[in-house]
């Protein structure tokens, strides 16, 4: 009966997510949400019986008393919460396939921008959730894998659409159990099998990266020394050099999973003799042991709150993890990994505050941080004036226990609606109420009384 119980909730769970024609939302030009608690994440802080005011996609007036523009459509904000969208630093989401090419130790040419799956349904589920921009990674199977993307969760539009219009370059790499393969088995086993294997893979393949850099400058200095004589033939273009190339150049920025502290100090070492930063150490659960390196090398930190010891490098995360961090000046942001917590990011900030970080802190880890390290803080992670309207409305604090999305807005668009969304799902089915068996005489019954 449980099972079976378990099994009618996923389904519903799974026809509640409308489909994708159904929820082509209208763009209105101007739009204003009035008599609700704002926190901007940015100089105002908090605005009580605040207006928000979004016209043409982007925030036009934050602040309290304000008048909604005429013809604007309002929506009463009273009681509820308004925050900037929730940004998943690391997500998976909405990938075609696999996440990880794990055929090779280093796949820096392939790109997840390339396979965007704007069906998948957790981008519609994230929405509920809050969600507007998530950093789609690369798998960690491979000492360095491939491009990722950022997008923005506009449910309903094409794959190009999703994509964050102007968003650096971004790739991943990994160290530890995952590229070694700990589990692999039989003919899944390649080199590097070890930890010392995964940074001599590294250190190989930015020397080459380097050798190939060289040879395309010279034959640039070659070009243009040539004028209107021969031109030189230029060397074999190779895209996974280039884009290590790119990586040195500071033209991609790199984002690596990792967990222990040794690992951490090993990428600081080598991208610092090959002359790179590495923008965040995904993950970081032994962060808080090297959290002064960590912030001299100008890195960030996308980690978890309390997630440990579901492998054995994961065994001494602690959830002080970000207030140690912070507490050093390392940026940090909580994120998911999993299009599951990515619904509930703001339980993770929740949980954040008990250990150590301030509400307001906590916030702009889900926020504003994690815009800053994936380098679109210009114009997503806080509600200020010139940004784009990406807003989430509460129908309490978020940190409340009965906290829940009511709407969120992608470009001043409501893709979620809840009040909508509650319209569209069809009624559950009558669970038949089973009839009360009979009861004996009373004479007949152990605890009568003669």
């Amino acid at each position: 009966m449980r099972t079976a119980r378990l099994l009618l909730t996923l389904a519903l769970a799974v026809v509640a997510v409308p489909a994708r024609s159904e929820t082509a939302p209208r763009h209105e030009p101007a739009l204003a949400i009035v008599g609700a608690t704002i926190w901007t994440g940015g100089p105002q802080g908090t605005v009580t019986n605040g207006t928000l005011v979004i016209h043409d996609g982007r925030i036009a007036a934050v602040g309290a008393g304000l008048r909604p523009p005429d013809g604007a459509r309002v929506i009463d904000g009273r009681g509820r919460f308004v925050m900037p969208g929730i940004i998943d630093e690391h997500s998976h989401t909405a990938i075609e396939g696999d996440v990880n090419e794990c055929t090779d130790i280093v796949t820096a040419e392939v790109r997840v921008g390339d396979v965007i799956d704007q069906r998948d349904p957790d981008i519609y589920r994230q929405l509920a959730g809050g969600v507007t921009t998530i950093h789609t990674l690369h798998g960690s199977c491979n000492a360095v894998g491939g491009q990722n993307a950022v997008l923005k969760l506009r449910w309903g539009k094409g794959p190009q659409e999703l994509l964050f219009e102007g968003a650096p370059r971004s790739i991943k790499l990994a160290l530890g159990e995952n590229p070694k393969r700990s589990n692999a088995r039989g003919r899944d086993r390649r080199y590097p099998a070890t930890r010392m294997g995964v940074e001599a893979v590294l250190r190989q393949h930015f020397e080459a990266a380097r050798a190939y850099a060289r040879e395309w400058d010279d034959y640039e200095k070659r070009a243009r020394a040539a004028g209107q004589g021969p031109a030189p033939v230029p060397p074999r273009r190779d895209l996974r050099l280039e884009t290590l190339r790119d990586v040195l150049a500071g033209r991609i920025d790199v984002h690596a999973h990792c967990y222990r502290a040794d690992e951490i100090l090993m990428l600081i070492r080598l991208a610092d003799e090959f002359g790179f930063k590495i923008k965040t150490f995904e993950h970081a659960l032994e962060g808080y042991k090297v959290a002064s390196e960590i912030a001299r090398h100008g890195a960030g930190a996308g980690t978890f709150i309390d997630w440990w010891g579901f492998k054995l490098e994961a065994y001494d995360a602690v959830p002080y993890n970000p207030a140690v961090l912070q507490s050093k000046g390392v940026l940090v942001a909580l994120n998911s990994d999993s299009p599951e917590l990515a619904r509930r990011l703001y339980w993770d900030a929740a949980k954040a505050v008990k250990y150590g970080v301030s509400e307001d802190d906590a916030l702009r880890m889900i926020t504003l941080n994690p815009a800053r390290l994936m380098g679109i803080d210009r114009r997503v992670g806080s509600l200020e004036v010139g940004k784009d309207a990406d807003v989430a409305i509460f129908s309490a604090h978020p940190f409340s226990p009965d906290a829940r999305v009511e709407m969120t807005l992608v470009d001043g668009v409501a893709y979620f609606d809840r009040a909508t969304d509650l319209t569209r799902r069809p009624a559950p089915p009558a669970t038949p109420v089973p009839a009360a068996p009979p009861q004996p005489a009373a004479e007949s019954r152990p605890d009568a009384r003669g």
